[in-house]
């Protein structure tokens, strides 16, 4: 095993505080959105050799099956099939949904075809993969997921009392779900500019005002308001209406499927997601928008947000879902309690939320599927005996086949593959 060297990245809308708090670091002043482990071309986790840093994209090249395991690289490939983050949300991060398999292969395909530059503004696929995502909270979370039902939507934007919203209105009370929730949002993204600005501007001062009073909507008018305030004027705002909020609770998380509208709006949590890049946004952005194509993408029916909460099991608590490149649990560590041991066929990130975590390798695991042999334990210079103490917001990389003891007082998030 190996402790990871992390990247931050520093998008504009993350917090300046709470990473550097969750680190025990100094704020820079300077938005830190996001703490990257994996193995992401984008910003590789790094790990100490004899030679230096070396990037953990390069020892997993070195040596797929016996970093990964043979189940892992048969499945998808030598690569590691996931990305782990702390994510730190300070302002609304873009309304959007992503692909699924089918959907990325194709239109990546297509893109290719075509000649689309790599890094072109107005390209939609950056690769060929699905990018189903976990959010688990570690402060209070609020975001926006899955369209509300019809008559639900209808009555929060009439609720507003704006004129020009009436015919969304009526659009929602006449016709069938699927065909009323398509109906609207591409009006509203279809909307001319100046004239969806104004009528934004009204519904924001309306969702203020409502904000300030009881009502069955005052959280999700509130939520908008500030949704505003950050982006006056775009017609994500009225999108954005048409979606649930919900705000999670430390350890509650919501998963985000194929084709789900939504968006973070501010908190901080820890996230995992299929090795992906692909998103197609619906507004909040000043990034580019592809009508047609997210029209095509999104799933138009009402989906309930679906708050998951873990399932423990021997002191292991998961979060389920239904894909296989990530696997989510955590484990909540009491002095004196019994060590925890961890073994598995398949790679593993382990990251400290909260306290002290020892971890304790004896090499290579009983697991009867480990895809790693003594000579491959001693290349990587992890034969034998190691120990590592984890504090807050570090992180450790575990190989399949190696086996841990885990201890400590705290909070640890577990990140492995579900095969």
């Amino acid at each position: 095993m190996d402790r990871l060297a992390n990247t931050v990245r520093p998008y504009a809308w993350g917090s300046t505080t709470a990473i550097p708090q969750l680190l025990g670091t100094e704020p820079t002043g300077e938005p830190q959105a996001e703490l990257w482990m994996g193995a992401h071309p984008g910003a590789p986790s790094r790990v100490e050799r004899a030679e230096g840093p070396v990037a953990l994209s390069e020892v997993i090249a070195a040596d797929p099956e016996g970093v990964l395991g043979e189940a892992a690289v048969h499945r998808f490939g030598p690569r590691l099939p996931f990305l782990f983050k702390v994510l730190a949300a300070d302002s609304p991060l873009s309304l959007q949904v992503h692909p699924d398999l089918a959907q990325a292969k194709a239109g990546y395909a297509d893109e290719e075809d075509r000649g689309v530059p790599a890094d072109a503004a107005h390209r939609n696929y950056k690769d060929a993969n699905h990018k189903p995502e976990l959010i688990c909270a570690l402060t209070p979370f609020d975001g926006l997921c899955g369209f509300r039902p019809e008559t639900e939507a209808a009555d929060l934007l009439a609720g507003l009392d704006v004129d020009s919203l009436k015919p969304y209105v009526d659009i929602l009370h006449a016709h069938p779900e699927t065909d009323a929730l398509r109906e609207v949002l591409t009006a509203v993204l279809s909307a001319e500019k100046t004239a969806m600005a104004e009528t934004v501007a009204q519904a924001s001062a309306a969702a203020e005002r409502l904000a300030a009073v009881e009502g069955p909507h005052r959280d999700a008018y509130a939520a908008y308001a500030s949704i505003a305030r950050h982006y006056p004027g775009d017609p994500g705002v009225i999108a954005a209406m048409l979606l649930n909020y919900v705000r999670l609770q430390p350890g509650e998380a919501l998963f985000l499927g194929a084709g789900v509208p939504h968006a973070y709006l501010s908190g901080l949590g820890v996230e995992i997601m299929a090795n992906s890049d692909n998103v197609l946004r619906c507004g909040l952005t000043p990034k580019h928008i592809d009508v047609p194509e997210l029209l095509r993408i999104v799933r138009f029916e009402p989906t309930a947000p679906g708050v998951l909460r873990p399932e423990a099991v021997d002191g292991e608590e998961t979060y389920e879902t239904p894909i296989d490149e990530f696997r989510l649990s955590r484990y909540v560590l009491a002095e004196g309690a019994e060590p925890r041991r961890i073994a598995s066929g398949a790679p593993q990130i382990l990251l400290c939320a909260a306290g002290t975590a020892l971890l304790r390798s004896g090499g290579t695991g009983e697991t009867g599927d480990t895809g790693v042999t003594e000579a491959t334990n001693a290349m990587k210079g992890m034969k034998g005996a190691k120990e590592l103490s984890l504090g807050q917001g570090e992180s450790a990389f575990v190989p399949a086949g190696e086996e841990i003891v885990l201890s400590g007082r705290g909070t640890l998030f577990r990140a492995t593959v579900a095969v």
